[in-house]
């Protein structure tokens, strides 16, 4: 047995405190505590202490260290228990210990993957061009449960999405004159899907709010890429051959029949 000596606060802490043993021989330091594990064990000079109340104190501190810890890290933003739980395994802590804090945590409403989910899916559609794909895949990356992702994901509704692609389209309406109009439209198609968007809100939102396609500017699109597969093809190819060539590359670009022949006609038939 030995006996508390004597209790001093910690220079860098003034919410810790060092706490010094005597086995009546001398002193010397025995072990640090957070004030709440102080107050709470009622810790004073001149409690007797065995080895088993030494070992359960410092396992109770080393407890509410991480405890704090996990409490600083939930300060800057919501987390979802794996990306809490993958922090607190790098401070090479006792697996029993990061699993008690979890618990706690989960009891006090700090740590819940629902409400986190759902702050998740508010924060993405409100300051992101998102779809509800992408979060989806957010989520499943911070290891939300299934369950639970099928459960808040609505959350995005459809007139929500109608709403954010319409935006995104109004922001992409310049088309380029330099390139077909389907073309570009298939672009367009595609940056939504990637962003996370279903085909049925793209094509309802496209069908409301596609640019117009302008004849004379799409004609222009064709000259300028015709004139380009000329100068490409010329050089080896003539007659029939840089025809198809031409009509070939055209094709690609998803121009029209009509303009890829009224191109074919005004500027390859006399090459």
């Amino acid at each position: 047995m030995v006996q508390i000596s004597r209790i001093t606060t910690q220079k860098k802490s003034k919410h810790r405190y060092n706490i010094f043993l005597n086995d009546g021989k001398k002193e010397f330091y025995g072990f640090s505590v957070d004030e709440d594990i102080l107050i709470k064990e009622h810790l004073h000079k001149g409690m007797e202490l065995d080895q088993a109340k030494i070992d359960s104190l410092q396992d109770k501190d080393a407890t509410h260290k991480l405890y704090t810890l996990s409490l600083h890290y939930l300060s800057y933003r919501m987390r979802s228990e794996k990306e809490l739980l993958d922090y607190l395994k790098k401070k090479e802590v006792p697996l029993e210990t990061v699993s008690e804090v979890m618990d706690r945590l989960k009891e006090e409403g700090l740590l819940d993957d629902k409400a986190f989910a759902v702050a998740l899916i508010n924060t993405r559609i409100l300051t992101t061009s998102k779809g509800p794909l992408l979060i989806k895949k957010e989520l499943i990356e911070k290891g939300v449960d299934r369950l639970i992702i099928e459960e808040v994901i609505p959350l995005y509704t459809f007139d929500k999405q109608y709403e954010k692609v319409l935006k995104l389209i109004e922001k992409k309406s310049n088309f380029n004159e330099k390139k077909s109009y389907k073309e570009q439209l298939d672009r367009l198609k595609l940056n939504l899907m990637q962003k996370g968007f279903s085909n049925d809100v793209i094509q309802e939102a496209l069908a409301s709010a596609s640019p117009e396609k302008d004849n004379e500017a799409e004609y222009q699109a064709v000259v300028f890429q015709g004139e380009k597969a000329l100068q490409k093809y010329s050089r080896k190819s003539q007659g029939f051959e840089l025809k198809h060539k031409v009509k070939s590359a055209l094709y690609r670009k998803r121009f029209s029949a009509e303009l890829i022949d009224r191109f074919i006609e005004e500027y390859v038939e006399n090459e």
